[in-house]
């Protein structure tokens, strides 16, 4: 199924707006789920080495399921997902279809 989203425009005619579904094709789509995949990867290798970094400044030991516990939770907090990207992929080609005819 391909991804979508809506976003309004404005139209001189009418106060009300104008709603433009946005898709992407399947290659534009797995490639941002691509890009996304290898920055979350680097961004959990990144939340380990975090986490082992507080538990050594702390003096806390160093159990494996804490470590991964604390990389789990800081990732949590720092990732974006694959539906932000795509989301963003739209909004880019809403603009480049429609320029400044969103709504405020």
């Amino acid at each position: 199924m391909t991804f979508s989203k809506s976003f309004p425009r404005t139209n001189g005619k009418t106060n009300f707006p104008i709603w433009e579904e946005i898709f992407l094709n399947n290659s534009d789509e797995r490639e941002i789920e691509s890009k996304a995949q290898c920055k979350t990867n680097a961004l959990m290798k990144q939340c380990i080495e975090d986490a082992r970094l507080i538990m050594e400044n702390m003096n806390l030991r160093d159990y494996q399921t804490d470590l991964v516990r604390m990389a789990v939770s800081l990732f949590e907090k720092r990732a974006s997902h694959i539906v932000y990207w795509k989301e963003q992929a739209c909004k880019d080609l809403f603009d480049s279809k429609f320029g400044n005819q969103t709504v405020s």
